[in-house]
């Protein structure tokens, strides 16, 4: 407990100094914090990046091996191995509709990218009001007092302004940092998807194409040339 007490009584005295505004950007870093380490859990737990056995999965239904595509498909963990179980079970189903059960995955992978974005932007905003604020109540303070002009009334009035800014800035700095690690990762899993997708749809021709029953009876049907 008084481990706690001492690492509160910092923060308390931010709070006290900075007033209102410093408060209310504490509480959007709480939160900005507590969205951070959810999505990090969230895409732990989709596998997100982690598509080992999903490619394999891949890799042998491009080969015409469905067996081992199925098989592998089976040990992945990837939140995008339900669309790829449809590609391959409904290859009528298309590649607007799969890309749009993709999509309907991405958006709940997303979901808090919006607040993310906005405290980063909102913030540093927010402690600039904060010192617009302290500006003007430590110039008030200066015209109170008069011709009794005390300049530490001023400076100490400017630093507590300033002090919101830099609140701000801190909250805002992590949290663009962590939303654009957050939107890279998805791009990849876009392409990562799209690349899937298209490839369960349309495999590679790598293996001769299997005869038709028109083409068999075309064969059978033309002249052998006479051997000597």
């Amino acid at each position: 407990m008084n481990q706690l007490d001492e690492l509160l009584t910092p923060l308390r005295g931010i709070a006290e100094t900075g007033g209102p505004v410093v408060v209310i950007l504490m509480a959007v870093a709480v939160l900005t914090l507590a969205v951070a380490l959810y999505k990090t859990w969230q895409f732990r737990a989709a596998a997100v990046g982690r598509h080992r056995a999903l490619s394999e999965a891949v890799n042998a239904w491009e080969r015409g091996d469905a067996a081992a595509a199925r098989s592998a498909l089976g040990r992945s963990k990837s939140y995008l191995a339900p669309v790829i179980e449809l590609a391959m079970s409904a290859p009528d189903a298309g590649a607007s509709r799969l890309q749009a059960e993709a999509e309907l995955r991405f958006a709940k992978l997303e979901r808090g990218f919006r607040l993310l974005d906005s405290v980063a932007q909102l913030a540093p905003l927010l402690g600039l009001f904060g010192t617009v604020l302290g500006m003007i109540e430590a110039f008030r303070a200066l015209q109170d007092a008069g011709s009794q002009v005390d300049p530490s009334i001023l400076a100490g009035g400017i630093w507590v302004a300033l002090l919101t800014t830099a609140v701000g800035l801190v909250v805002a700095m992590p949290t663009a940092l962590v939303l654009s690690w957050l939107e890279q990762r998805m791009e990849t899993e876009r392409v990562i998807a799209d690349k899937a997708i298209l490839t369960v749809l349309h495999p590679g021709q790598n293996a001769a194409p299997a005869a038709t029953p028109a083409a068999t009876q075309f064969a059978a049907a033309a002249p052998r040339p006479a051997h000597g």
